[in-house]
């Protein structure tokens, strides 16, 4: 009976700890979702195809919400970064990060959601092959097997996409790399300072918006004009773009609460649990033809995913556990891990 007891009072124990978890990686999908769902709403139903402009009112809701974060509500502390080191360090990372975020919202205007995700899993996979010809890093065979799913679901996906869009195929695929470029950069440009996602937000989004506002004028600045005298409900529509900046910030608090709740693996099957949640939503709002085999070629990149995740993870515990015959393998400080970009779809390897 004592040993029922125990038994009784160490399950009820687990399971109201996993309740934070349960509830930061729902919180964290929903922002996710949200965002995704928004983005492509204004560029679909609002008829407002400026991802240049789009992208700059996320920049901005993100820099203001992340100043209320710490200076004015003081829920994170301000890590203090060297005049110098913000324009040799963090310049260099928010180029990068603009660059990322402006590709993503692209191909989102041209692409469906459900086909967007799926080339964004693409990152585990450019990130290893840019790590590998640029900076010469070894990898285990069992990483490069774990990619394998993911090239095959990508190509079965492409292949089989009823809605295939060139362009915003291209712009996708160079979202990966930009991404992967950009959690590169972050070993070396940012190392010994320990970021968190608000921070990141709070220096980053400034350089950003100062990088994009520019092009954004030029670019899409008479197209945006004419919206404005030809669209009909200009305060609704608004609304809904700068709502969809807030909710891009929110999606960079909610990210801080999902790391610090929950284990690397998790974290990395709530991400692509997550993709499919996201797939799911946008064809039940947007009914965007999908057929059989890209459906499968999208769980195949998924569970591909899921597996370089798991290879990682173990991988990284055996190289800590100073396992002889083990080789290092690259891996990401915590710190690292928390910063996220702003409109992502973010897994483990789509962190800066």
């Amino acid at each position: 009976m004592e040993r029922m007891e125990e038994g009784k009072a160490a399950f009820g124990t687990l399971n109201w700890t996993m309740v934070p978890a349960i509830l930061a990686i729902i919180q964290w999908w929903g922002f996710n979702v949200t965002v995704i769902i928004m983005n492509k709403w204004i560029f679909q139903k609002l008829d407002f195809k400026f991802p240049l402009t789009v992208s700059c009112v996320h920049f901005i809701c993100s820099s203001i919400g992340a100043y209320i974060a710490i200076k004015v509500l003081k829920m994170k502390p301000l890590i203090e970064v060297e005049p110098e080191d913000r324009w040799r360090r963090i310049f260099p990372m928010s180029f990068v990060f603009c660059i990322n975020i402006v590709l993503g919202n692209v191909s989102l205007r041209y692409i469906p959601v459900s086909f967007m995700q799926t080339i964004k899993s693409f990152t585990p996979a450019t990130t290893v092959i840019l790590q590998w010809m640029v900076w010469r890093k070894y990898f285990e065979w069992r990483i490069w097997a774990s990619l394998v799913p993911i090239v095959g679901g990508i190509l079965l996906t492409s292949v089989t996409e009823l809605s295939f869009n060139v362009f915003g195929f291209c712009a996708a695929l160079f979202g990966c790399l930009a991404t992967s470029t950009k959690t590169i950069l972050a070993e070396s440009l940012l190392h010994g300072y320990k970021f968190d996602s608000i921070n990141t937000v709070y220096y980053m989004a400034p350089f950003a918006t100062m990088i994009l506002a520019v092009p954004a004028i030029l670019l899409e600045g008479g197209g945006v004009i004419n919206w404005f005298y030809t669209h009909e409900e200009i305060l609704s529509s608004m609304i809904i773009i700068f709502g969809s900046g807030v909710a891009a910030f929110c999606l960079n608090f909610s990210i801080f609460y999902v790391i610090h709740s929950t284990t690397a693996v998790t974290f990395n099957v709530a991400g692509n649990l997550k993709v499919a949640v996201a797939v799911l939503v946008s064809w039940m709002i947007f009914r965007n033809p999908i057929s059989a085999m890209n459906a499968i070629g999208c769980a195949i990149t998924l569970m591909g995913c899921t597996f370089y995740g798991y290879v990682r993870h173990l991988l990284s515990q055996q190289s800590a556990s100073g396992n002889p015959g083990t080789p290092k393998t690259p891996r990401t400080p915590r710190g690292l891990m928390e910063m996220l970009p702003l409109v992502s779809t973010d897994k483990q390897d789509d962190k800066v």
